[in-house]
This record gives structure tokens, C-alpha cells and sequence, in this order.
């Protein structure tokens, strides 16, 4: 043991253990990919099969030095190449190593798993078992000539390659977790067992490649990869900005095949068979997770479409006013409309006019008011309590802009449902050609039309908000305006508003 006292025995162990460390990556690399076809119960066993493996052929080559001394001796010749014990075990292994991690490829790209069947995995364990004893031999012979070529001392080499295989195996895990999280790192640790592979075979047949060679080429390709795995953290945390509630409504509209509220904010979704989801379904799933991004003004009645009954009326004229509309509740007003009594069911109404041939005020309901900055989510717990009374939206300034009932939260999600008096907002006239009402929600024409970009903006919530918007000004019947493959050609106009718009796309036109 007089190597103790001497410096440049200690400097050879250290150096010894970190080329010990080095040459045995690629071997901790790979019993990483194998274990992870096993079960997760399973796959510290294997690991620590594998490592201690590997530590038991090291030292038993140790302890044999003059035995692989013997392996250098060329043992025949062919077609002038001479072939030695060690060249074969590395050209036997390098093809192994080339076989394995392509089929390993192929596994990963292809995207095929494996059967967890309880039978197959415990026959798959001592498989992979097998599979890592294969390898240790061939990475052992590595590692031991490399011993022996850097020290002359039997303990040094013994002491080096126990303590790397120590440090290997407490860092096994870790990279195991690491490896299995990043599937790009096992695709670019399988390249490496590639290159690996091929210059074991190369030195098999005579030809060496300089590790510094490798080394540069594995070392340049990790700092790519830290770079690739640096900007998808931060992708990952730019998006966890986003309101969680976007980033999983996104990813459910992208599964159904629907356009994303954010495009670009996320991922590339797995492409789903138009056949999977009926359009109907897209429709109303997509409805129901952009609600809360919604306006009420996007769903409510404007005021110039309200009916309302006048106290001021005659009873004929009242009566006919009821009976014509289909409501079932009905504001009470006035002479006007900004004067509301209250509110009261079509039903009540006639009652007292068939009883006492005029309406009874203390019949009314007190008006319920919500402004107009209100979520959807908290008008329906508000209209939940009216019990089904209609409920009056106002603006900053108390003025009316209209009203909103449950029947209007469920066209939201749903699509329209069109009372006795009205027609459908959007009448499909023949293939490529609607007719749509001034009125119609935007988000129900972009699901008409399939349109790639959002209609809405600020302001505005409806085709004729988007077209006056467009124009600047209050177009003339016959006025068009082409957006997006689309012509939408305004065809009435009641006073100063666009009441009726005709639809085309620009190749069916």
C-alpha cells in the first residue's frame, strides 16, 4: 500500500473516477430507457440489478488483468482485417447497442407501447435483465481497459471503480426521473447510444475514433437540449400566466376541433376526426366555456325589439297588445317606455282586464335591475332568484338597454330559439348564401360562416354593431362589405339601424 504516500497515485485515482464516471453515462443512460418499460415497483430493482452487475464484471476483469491482457492477441484474419478476443466482444456489442437503441427509436416514434399484462411484465423484467448484463459487458470491458491504461496499481483501479459505480447508483434515479419526464431526452440519449454503437464497432474492426471526438459532439448536443428544455420552461411559465380557466378552455375547444379564444397560446392539441364531435356539440361545449367571457349586452334583448304593455292603453287596445306577443312576462310602462310600473305575467294581465276591464297595479312585480358590466355567471344566480321573471339591463346612467331571461342565457350556449313573432337571426337561403338579422349575435355568425377570426370587438356585440363599425357610418340598402371570403350586403334598414343583412361567400356568389 505505499501508494498511499505518494501524490501522483491520488491524482490517478481522482482522474481514474471521473473517466470511470464518464464512460459509464451512456450505460446508467441506458438501463434509464430499459427500466422505464417496466413498472414503476419494479424499476429500482432493475436499476440497482443492472449497476451491481456492472460493479461485479469490473472487478472480476480487474482481478483478471492478465487475462485481458490475452484478448489483444489477434485470433484470425479476414480479408486482411485480424480479429482479436476484444475485437469481437466490442463489434458483438456495438451491434447489439445499434440494434437496440434503433429498435428503441423506432418504439419511441412510433409512438407503440408496452403490454403492462402481468404476466408479460414479469417476464419483460428479466428481460430487461438480461438486456443490462449484455451491456455491462460490453461497457465493462470499456471501462476496465481504460483502467488499466491510465494506472498500474490493482487497489487503485478496484477503489476507482467502486466509488464511481457508488456515485452512479445514488444518481441513477434522479436521471431516471429526469429522462422519463423529458421524452426528447430519451430520443437524443438513444442518439447517443447510436454513436456509441458505431464506434465500438468501428474499434472492433480496426478503426478508432477519438472519444475527444465524441465527447464534443455529446457535449454540444446536451447544450442544445438545455437550451430546448430553458425555452420550454419558460413557455410553460408564460403561459401559467393566463387565467388557468382560458388555458383549459382553450385545450377542450382545440380536442373538439373548435377555434381556440387565444390562438397561439398553447400547444399543438392531438388533431380530432371531424366525425368524433358533431358540430351541434362543438357549438354548445364551446358556448358554454366562453360564457363567462361574455358581455350580457352580447345576450340580451335590445330595447328596441322589447314588447311592453302601455297602463295609459284602452282595455281593447291592451288586450290586443298581450294576445299578439308570445311572451310570458311583460314590462308594464307608462305612455313610455323609461316609466315602468312594473313587471307581470301575460296571464294576470288579462285577468284584470276580463275582470275589472283595466289593469291593477298592485298586481305588479317590483322591476329587477342588473347593470350592464355584470358576469353571466352572476346574472344567472340573479335570474335563478326572479323565478323566472325577466330581468332589465341598464347602463351607467339608469337608462334602459334592454332585458334578459333565462330563454337568452340558453340561446347563448345553444343557438337560437326564435319566438312565434320572430324569425331565426340566421336563415341559411341556399348553399354559401344566409340572410341575417341586424341583431344577430356575432359569435353565432362565426359559427354559421366557420370564420378562422372573432367578429366581435369592443362596443359592439352584434352584425350590425361589426358592419356600422366597418363602414363608419350608416350605409344605404345595397351597401357591401367582403371579409374574410365572406360579402355581407346590407338589405333593410328600419330608421337608423341595420335590421337585415345578406350573406355570400365571395366563391359561391
Amino acid at each position: 500500500m505505499e501508494w498511499l504516500a505518494d501524490p501522483t497515485a491520488w491524482a490517478g485515482l481522482l482522474t481514474l473516477i471521473v473517466l470511470e464516471i464518464v464512460l459509464g453515462i451512456d450505460n446508467l443512460v441506458f438501463i434509464a430507457i430499459l427500466a422505464d418499460k417496466l413498472p414503476p415497483s419494479q424499476r429500482d430493482r432493475a436499476r440497482i440489478i443492472g449497476l451491481s452487475l456492472a460493479l461485479v464484471m469490473r472487478l472480476a476483469l480487474l482481478a483478471a488483468i492478465s487475462w485481458l491482457a490475452t484478448l489483444t492477441t489477434p485470433l484470425f484474419s479476414v480479408a486482411g482485417f485480424s480479429f482479436s478476443g476484444r475485437d469481437l466482444i466490442l463489434l458483438v456489442g456495438g451491434l447489439f447497442l445499434l440494434f437496440k437503441a434503433t429498435l428503441e427509436l423506432h418504439e419511441r416514434l412510433e409512438g407503440s407501447g408496452h403490454d403492462s399484462g402481468n404476466r408479460k411484465v414479469e417476464a419483460g423484467f428479466w428481460l430487461v435483465v438480461t438486456q443490462i448484463v449484455l451491456l455491462d459487458a460490453v461497457f465493462s470491458l470499456d471501462s476496465v481497459i481504460t483502467a488499466v491504461g491510465m494506472v498500474d496499481e490493482l487497489a487503485i483501479m478496484m477503489i476507482a471503480v467502486i466509488v464511481a459505480m457508488a456515485i452512479m447508483l445514488l444518481a441513477s434515479k434522479p436521471l431516471t426521473r429526469f429522462v422519463n419526464a423529458h421524452p426528447t431526452v430519451v430520443v437524443l440519449c438513444l442518439s447517443f447510444l447510436l454513436m456509441i454503437g458505431l464506434s465500438l464497432v468501428s474499434d472492433g474492426l480496426g478503426f478508432h475514433i477519438p472519444k475527444g471526438y465524441l465527447y464534443a459532439a455529446i457535449g454540444f448536443s446536451i447544450l442544445i437540449e438545455a437550451f430546448n428544455q430553458t425555452a420550454r420552461r419558460n413557455a410553460i411559465r408564460h403561459a401559467a400566466r393566463r387565467p388557468l380557466r382560458a388555458r383549459t378552455a382553450d385545450a377542450i375547444l382545440a380536442l373538439l376541433g373548435g377555434r381556440r379564444t387565444s390562438p397561439g397560446s398553447d400547444e399543438a392539441s392531438p388533431a380530432v376526426p371531424p366525425s368524433a364531435f358533431a358540430e351541434e356539440e362543438r357549438h354548445m361545449v364551446s358556448g358554454v366555456l366562453t360564457l363567462a367571457d361574455r358581455s350580457v349586452r352580447s345576450i340580451m334583448t335590445p330595447r328596441s325589439e322589447i314588447s311592453w304593455v302601455d297602463l295609459t292603453a284602452g282595455a281593447h287596445e291592451l288586450r290586443a297588445r298581450i294576445l299578439d306577443t308570445p311572451h310570458s312576462y311583460l314590462p308594464v310602462c307608462r305612455r313610455h317606455f323609461d316609466d315602468i310600473a312594473g313587471v307581470a305575467r301575460a296571464k294576470d294581465l288579462l285577468a284584470d282586464l276580463l275582470e275589472t276591464g283595466s289593469i291593477d297595479t298592485s298586481h305588479l312585480r317590483a322591476p329587477i335591475y342588473v347593470h350592464e358590466s355584470i358576469p353571466i355567471l352572476d346574472l344567472m344566480d340573479v335570474l335563478r332568484d326572479s323565478r323566472g321573471q325577466l330581468v332589465l339591463v341598464t347602463d351607467e346612467y339608469g337608462a334602459v338597454l334592454g332585458l334578459v331571461t333565462p330563454v337568452d342565457v340558453l340561446e347563448a350556449i345553444a343557438g337560437d330559439f326564435p319566438d312565434e313573432d320572430e324569425a331565426p337571426s340566421i336563415q341559411l337561403l341556399a348553399p354559401g348564401q344566409w340572410r341575417m338579422s341586424g341583431s344577430a349575435d356575432l359569435r353565432h355568425v362565426e359559427q354559421a360562416l366557420d370564420l378562422s377570426s372573432g367578429l366581435a370587438g369592443t362596443g359592439y356585440t352584434s352584425l350590425a354593431g361589426f358592419l356600422l363599425t366597418r363602414f363608419a357610418e350608416l350605409p344605404p340598402v345595397g351597401a357591401w362589405l367582403d371579409h374574410e371570403g365572406y360579402r355581407f350586403t346590407v338589405s333593410e334598414l328600419d330608421d337608423n339601424r341595420i335590421s337585415m343583412v345578406e350573406v355570400a361567400r365571395l366563391g359561391d356568389a
